[in-house]
């Protein structure tokens, strides 16, 4: 049964790319398969896990059935990690021109950004690598049975979808997330757009309003900036990327001030009006009531998880519409024949730990598994200007939990690498529990960070102490040598004043 016209996807703007878009991943005259008999899996979103759940367990020779209500790829390809990193690519060419001069290349004039072909390379790159995620690959290269259309269960054992019936031995609810609605009075109103339509844009607003001061505000408050716009940073607590280590935080807010982003900190939003002369934010910040005139209004305030609709009741599956599904750490709902994975049910909102939970997912429902959830060490990467990756605990969180830490911080104003880049503002800092060199957590603020972060994320999984660390060698110069340094640097903490001192009567003797 194919989707009715009203069911057809358009993503704005409807040109050859995102026309190629929606062919692959949601196209118009797509007809659903008939039903097998029974499924192994049936698996509701394809967004990261969903799509890796399905695919895993068909290669495995299981009977898979995939359903998905919008574009397959989930927020990942569409509205999330590849648009935004396309725009991003773009922004640091700006900085890097911005930044120019310091390595003795003068450039005349302020670089001229166009907007709007920035965006079009923007949809040419996604639209190009989303065969990957179509449904035409996953229904006859795959083997899964790809249904378009609103899944809800109308039994332990079924769903209905299209007008379709779907009887399952397992099943796993992978629908994700989308953006937060705050409740300003006014907003609804006056329009605003979120990771979800931001990336529909083809013209640059010249002033712009980012209202929520988390990753994803950030990032697209920085990107727009360095293309162009005039930006004001809007967030209700003292600083940005208040849920990062607070020394790599206070580095990207003093980032945004020199790159002339406003930041309204501390500050509380009354309502929103749409006048003639644009959207008109009014506001509290210390004690006092002021105002802000902007084109456009991006919000940034969190994510919701997608529980409506699935009628999860009938099947026993405890959920609220804040965290989402409940699961335990297997994954498993409190239907015990229905599992969960990705952003609807986990803590940490990333396509890498989407991917790594569907993979246990897939041992778990086929093969009577026990993998946890708890054993994953998950790092992640906020993509601003400089980055911000971190890896397990930081400071705080060991303090909360009652653990001593010995904390090894080597600035990149140390690295020669760094130097030699003009990237000296970050660091590398690594925790260890206290008394020995096992890794507990690490932070690092570099322009590459995230491709730093996998190296301490390697060790801390193989139980690779911050002292072994010291002896690997590498390449000079580069800035991951700083991990190095950490390693020399927990090393000589060992070398107490009797060690210290024999070591010297050693020398001694054998002069």
């Amino acid at each position: 049964m194919s989707q009715s016209k009203a069911d057809r996807i358009i993503v704005h703007p409807m040109d050859e790319y995102n026309q190629k878009l929606v062919s692959y991943l949601g196209p118009p005259d797509w007809v659903n398969p008939q039903p097998a008999s029974s499924y192994n899996l049936v698996v509701i979103g394809a967004g990261p896990a969903g799509l890796i759940v399905a695919a895993g367990a068909a290669g495995l020779g299981a009977k898979v059935a995939l359903i998905e209500k919008h574009l397959m790829g989930g927020d990942c390809l569409n509205v999330g990690c590849v648009p935004s990193k396309a725009m991003i690519r773009s922004a640091r060419a700006v900085g890097d021109i911005w930044n120019a001069s310091k390595f003795g290349v003068n450039v005349s004039n302020t670089p001229e950004v166009d907007f709007a072909a920035v965006m079009e390379r923007m949809r040419r790159i996604r639209a190009d690598i989303s065969d990957v995620d179509s449904v035409d690959r996953y229904q006859h290269t795959l083997g899964v049975d790809v249904f378009l259309g609103y899944g809800s269960f109308s039994s332990n054992s079924t769903i209905e979808v299209a007008g379709q019936t779907l009887k399952f031995k397992k099943a796993v609810i992978a629908t994700g997330g989308r953006a937060r609605k705050p409740q300003i009075p006014g907003l609804q109103e006056a329009g605003y757009l979120t990771n979800e339509t931001v990336f529909n844009l083809t013209e640059r607003p010249q002033r712009l309003a980012v209202i929520g001061a988390g990753a994803i505000g950030c990032e697209l408050a920085q990107v727009m900036r360095r293309l162009g716009s005039e930006v004001v940073l809007l967030h209700k607590n003292a600083h940005i990327l208040d849920k990062e280590d607070v020394d790599a935080a206070t580095i990207v807010q003093e980032a945004f001030v020199r790159e002339d982003i406003q930041l309204i900190l501390d500050s509380k939003i009354d309502r929103v009006e749409q006048t003639n002369v644009g959207k008109v934010i009014y506001y509290q910040c210390q004690g006092k009531e002021a105002s802000v005139t902007v084109d456009e209004i991006i919000v940034s305030v969190g994510r919701s998880p997608y529980v409506e609709g699935l009628n999860l009741e009938t099947v026993g599956v405890e959920y609220n519409t804040q965290k989402g599904v409940f699961v335990n750490d297997n994954l498993q709902t409190t239907n015990p024949r229905i599992y969960a994975a990705g952003d609807i049910c986990m803590k940490h909102k990333f396509t890498h730990a989407a991917d790594f939970a569907a993979r246990m997912v897939i041992q778990n429902t086929l093969f009577f598994g026990r993998k946890k959830l708890s054993a994953l060490t998950i790092p992640w990467c906020t993509y601003t200007s400089p980055e911000i990756a971190h890896v397990g605990i930081g400071e705080a969180e060991a303090k909360a939990q009652g653990i001593d830490v010995d904390t090894f911080l080597i600035p990149f104003n140390k690295v020669d690498r760094a130097i030699l880049d003009g990237e000296e503002e970050g660091f590398v800092k690594i925790h260890v529990k206290k008394g020995s060199d096992k890794i507990l957590g690490a932070t690092i603020v570099a322009q590459h960070a995230g491709d730093m972060i996998g190296e301490i994320t390697l060790a801390m999984v193989n139980n690779i102490g911050l002292g072994k660390i010291a002896s690997i060698i590498h390449p000079y110069p580069t800035q991951a040598d700083a991990i190095r340094k950490a390693g020399d640097a927990y090393n000589r903490t060992r070398l107490t004043p009797f060690v210290k001192d024999l070591f010297n009567k050693w020398l001694t003797w054998t002069r």
